[in-house]
């Protein structure tokens, strides 16, 4: 390669110089010849020089009008090949070729004006001039030529959509617990088929997008309805009931004939019980030691109060869950758990405390737990044990409905869905405007059940949680770390990371993000749009630069590994239109992770399917009366429980002096 240095330029600037100089001569001299009359009357001839144009005569360059000219406007053209000036980003093609073409115009048809009706001095001097200014016109856009940038970047694709392209999974990879979406995505300037492949939904999917990014029509309710085909039991957590529900009945309905045993399908709905089964989430048979009492104890509190999941370990945190689990234990206890559900329990606590703390003395196992209690009631400390426990009395409370004590205190399944005697399809109803309270209850419902679902030697079951911060699940990250071995697929329904941040804590939200093998987004911005940039890594992508200085302009292609899908574009995305990355598993190895495309949904056939669903049938025909009875029920059992008991203890001088009688 040709080393570029000064001395050659140098010697390349003087030869198209003097080529330059050889066509102005040429023109001087076609002048010279071809208005000779007017040089003899301006005395510009001499013999000399008439000697000379002789010889040059002799050669042919006159042979003809247009010869010389077109030789002299030959050598410009040479000379103009090498030029090179000051490059300007406002200058254009259309520009120098204006000048161009009419500087050859002028130049070409001059010669018209040596037909006027003119003195022979006038009509050479209009010749010279009009010939002269086409070849400067000619002259000066060859040089603007010479300083537009000729290669420019690329501006058709302004927000690098092409360069940001990457290869996606194109095969159908399906197994007997695959979620398979079909999608389409752009590779450079080309539209392709893809599937979004989750081979191994054990490894937990999350599924993110602002309200209207498409999460539940695109991503849920395929999830839904590919595994209740392959014969997943299942447990539908729908926020807004019944829009999941729904979905899931009349998929239950199609396909009951795929199971082995065909799953019994339940609803849990506090607003229309007359389509709400009854499921009492304190089942005494599913609660085999204290630990479980504590757990649902823990869970129904932080469900009331929210603020609490980052206090945990807090004195007046911990106390009111000390508390209730006292009281639950007692009732589990008590008869064989005959009176062990959420109605009486929140009954039991509104009681006086002197009844109150002499039933829960009587059971050995939560002593430990009501000591502090009961001591500091006898010694009067009555500010510290309000403090203790009015938080408790006070949000428990807010469940005591009719409503909800009907649902909550009947039996009508129990919580264990992937049974192999007894399958299951369990979909749990909320309501956006009293989230607060269903979701408590909701809460307990579900922290109960995967307590069940996620044991050994049962069916594989599919946990689909919509709008998943809405609840509290004490310990999700531990479900989804161990559920994979034990066939529990989980699926958590998320608007924004911050949503999950705001109501499980940042620590216990970064983990359950963390350890979520697929992730599925739609539109989602800020914190959320960056960390799943850094999860979806880098690509190699082209770039190109140029610097512009008073010769030439420098061109620089190179090569960068950069984010594979921005932030920016990721806060950018459509309606159906996805971004995450998959995982896989030993059997089914998958290169190509991450994705970004659109899922293709038929529009028109899941119009038509949804038009000819049915509604969930009425379960029960029911009236206010009945559950208004059921209601004062419950607040009788507690008063015979606490009557009958107190009247044991009086009556056996052994368990008398448990008995408190204060003030």
């Amino acid at each position: 390669m040709a080393v570029q240095t000064g001395e050659n330029e140098q010697a390349l600037r003087k030869i198209l110089d003097m080529t330059r100089l050889i066509s102005i001569v040429i023109l001087v001299i076609h002048f010279y010849y071809y208005c000779y009359a007017a040089f003899l009357q301006w005395g510009l001839s001499s013999t000399f020089s008439d000697r000379i144009l002789g010889n040059i005569y002799r050669t042919g360059l006159f042979s003809y009008f247009i010869k010389s000219k077109l030789i002299s406007l030959g050598f410009l053209m040479i000379s103009l090949l090498g030029a090179k000036g000051r490059k300007d980003e406002k200058l254009n093609h259309k520009t120098a070729f204006a000048y161009i073409i009419s500087g050859l115009l002028l130049y070409f048809f001059s010669y018209l004006s040596l037909l006027l009706k003119l003195p022979v001095q006038e009509k050479a001097m209009v010749y010279i001039c009009i010939t002269s200014i086409g070849f400067l016109l000619v002259l000066s856009g060859g040089t603007l030529l010479s300083r537009i940038i000729k290669s420019k970047l690329n501006n058709k694709d302004i927000f690098n959509k092409e360069n940001e392209t990457f290869p996606q999974e194109e095969r159908l990879l399906e197994n007997e617990y695959s979620i398979n979406l079909p999608a389409r995505y752009q590779l450079k300037n080309k539209a392709r088929k893809s599937w979004i492949n989750i081979v191994n939904p054990f490894r937990a999917v999350m599924v993110l997008g602002t309200p209207g990014s498409g999460k539940s029509y695109f991503v849920i309710r395929h999830i839904i309805t590919q595994h209740i085909r392959k014969g997943f039991t299942m447990f539908v957590y729908d926020f807004k009931f019944d829009d999941l529900s729904k979905i899931a009945y009349n998929t239950w309905l199609k396909n009951k004939h795929r199971y082995v045993k065909p799953p019994a399908f339940y609803v849990i709905n506090f607003d229309d019980l007359t389509r709400s089964h009854r499921c009492n989430p304190l089942e005494p048979s599913a609660m085999t030691d204290i630990t479980d009492a504590a757990e649902s104890a823990r869970t129904i509190l932080m469900g009331l109060n929210r603020e609490w999941i980052k206090r945990q370990g807090d004195f007046f945190v911990e106390s009111p869950i000390n508390f209730l689990s006292a009281v639950i234990w007692y009732l589990r206890k008590y008869k064989d758990g005959e009176f062990c559900t959420l109605p009486h329990v929140i009954e039991l606590m509104q009681v006086d405390y002197d009844s109150l703390f002499t039933l829960l003395r009587t059971e050995k196992e939560i002593e430990v737990l009501i000591n502090p209690f009961v001591n500091a009631y006898l010694s009067d400390v009555m500010e510290q044990l309000e403090g203790q426990i009015a938080s408790a009395k006070v949000a428990m409370a807010r469940l005591s409905s009719p409503q909800l004590y009907y649902v909550l205190s009947g039996n009508d399944f129990n919580l264990d869905i992937n049974n192999p005697d007894d399958p299951k399809i369990v979909c749990m109803g909320n309501n956006p405007q009293k989230i607060q309270i269903y979701g408590a209850v909701l809460s307990l419902y579900v922290t109960r059940l995967v307590k069940q679902v996620n044991k050994k030697g049962k069916l594989k079951s599919s946990l689909v949680f919509d709008e998943f911060p809405t609840i509290y699940l004490n310990n999700m990250d531990s479900l989804i770390a161990t559920a994979r071995s034990n066939k529990v697929s989980t699926c958590l329904g998320i608007q924004d990371f911050s949503q999950l941040r705001k109501d499980y804590g940042r620590e216990q939200a970064d983990v359950i993000m963390n350890i979520t093998g697929n992730i599925v987004s739609g539109q989602v911005a800020g914190d959320t749009a960056k960390q799943l940039s850094e999860r979806f890594g880098k690509i190699m992508q082209d770039r190109e630069s140029y610097s512009i200085n008073s010769g030439d302009t420098s061109i620089s292609r190179s090569k960068q590994l950069e984010a594979a899908i921005p932030p920016s574009k990721i806060s950018a995305l459509s309606s159906g239109e996805f971004v995450g990355m998959v995982a896989d598993d030993p059997g089914c190895k998958i290169d190509l992770k991450a994705f970004h495309c659109e899922i293709i949904n038929d529009h028109d056939a899941l119009k038509r399917e949804e038009e000819n669903y049915k509604n969930i049938e009425v379960i029960r025909k029911l009236d206010n009366s009945m559950v208004q009875r059921n209601y004062l029920q419950i607040k009788q059992d507690i008063q015979d429980i606490i009557q009958s008991e107190m009247e044991r203890l009086l009556n056996d001088p052994g368990l008398a002096h448990l008995v408190i009688k204060k003030g």
